[in-house]
């Protein structure tokens, strides 16, 4: 078996910068609320909401946020790019999976888009051409991808 240089997934985090921070918060404060009720706020509360209904609203903030979280995570977890010395693995799906191996031989052109957002959290959209106009392989949010884009060029 050849040695194997890259293995990655795509980071949650880079992806959304900002989605993933609020959904943290979110999160927090629904079980802020859902544990205290209505003690954190400051003005009385109108007659018809009480503490409990507080609560409620925490708890199904929270688990929206806490759901939407792990869906992000399932998402990125199930995509997973390797490089090999003679080939390229990308494997995407949780259930049902797909596979998509290019040799590096065949690879044309590589391109690296980042943001500066994606700069600053070291991510990077990876765009692989093997023949024709149309990318054989489009990946969001690599960790290290001026790395990536050095090994795959490499051959």
């Amino acid at each position: 078996m050849s040695e194997i240089h890259y293995d990655a997934h795509p980071s949650m985090l880079r992806i959304r910068p900002f989605s993933t921070p609020l959904m943290f918060i979110l999160l927090l404060a629904g079980i802020l609320f859902a544990v205290t009720g209505a003690a954190l706020i400051p003005v009385p509360l109108p007659e018809p909401l009480d503490a409990r209904i507080v609560k409620i609203a925490g708890l199904v903030v929270g688990g929206l946020a806490l759901l939407q979280l792990c869906v992000w995570w399932l998402a990125t977890r199930s995509d997973h790019l390797v490089i090999r010395d003679d080939e390229l693995v990308w494997t995407h799906g949780l259930l049902s999976k797909n596979y998509t191996e290019i040799k590096l031989s065949s690879v044309r052109t590589v391109r690296l888009h980042q943001s500066l957002l994606q700069r600053i959290l070291n991510a990077g959209d990876i765009k692989i051409y093997t023949s024709g106009d149309d990318p054989e392989l489009i990946v969001r949010g690599l960790p290290n991808p001026n790395r990536l884009r050095e090994l795959i060029k490499r051959n």
